[in-house]
């Protein structure tokens, strides 16, 4: 919904967050940070130009203390979303064991991946039809993407690790389908309203 607000104001995502962020230091941080390491245009490491039928897509999320955005960038493989990388920049507080919480921002990552992509569940006069991989598939390792994770340095109290990372990762890949295909995709799974009609 941000990026809907910015596109009508004419605005870039990420500039259009960070005016809203004035009074939240730690969130424009987090963002600048994310930004800056997908190579998002105007940011410090400079524009990353993105191989031809590439988007970005950018999310920014708090849960359990922790702060979290991330920039995806996305392509259509026979009309279908392909995550090719995530940039996952977070404060979550004082870090113990900085190679930990890389791994569970990745687990995380792969988690609501597969929920944005393939996450469905029909039922059919009262019964699930969708009961194991087969039928409910998981997030392959030749689907996953290039992950990587930047901590932004804090003396606060630790945050959560665990699950903060998955929230931004439909939205990111939602806003960067838009920038591809110029539609709102609204519903998950984002591969079976990729193959519809998305509202």
């Amino acid at each position: 919904f941000i990026d809907e607000m910015a596109h009508l104001a004419g605005q870039d995502p990420v500039a259009f967050r960070l005016n809203w962020l004035r009074g939240m230091p730690r969130h424009a941080e987090v963002l600048k940070l994310a930004a800056d390491k997908a190579g998002w245009p105007g940011f410090v490491g400079g524009a990353r130009p993105l191989p031809a039928g590439r988007a970005r897509g950018v999310a920014l999320h708090e849960s359990f203390g922790s702060i979290v955005a991330q920039v995806v960038e996305v392509s259509l493989v026979n009309g279908l979303p392909r995550v090719h990388r995530v940039v996952v920049a977070a404060d979550v507080g004082t870090v113990v064991n900085p190679g930990i919480v890389a791994q569970q921002m990745e687990g995380a990552v792969i988690f609501g991946l597969t929920a944005a992509l393939h996450g469905r569940i029909d039922i059919v006069e009262g019964r699930v039809q969708q009961t194991n991989f087969p039928n409910h598939p998981l997030l392959s390792l030749a689907q996953s993407p290039e992950i990587e994770t930047h901590l932004l340095p804090s003396s606060r109290p630790p945050g959560g690790v665990g699950e903060p990372g998955t929230p931004p990762i439909a939205p990111a890949v939602a806003n960067a389908l838009f920038v591809l295909t110029g539609r709102r995709y609204r519903e998950l799974p984002l591969i079976g309203t990729a193959q519809g009609a998305p509202r």
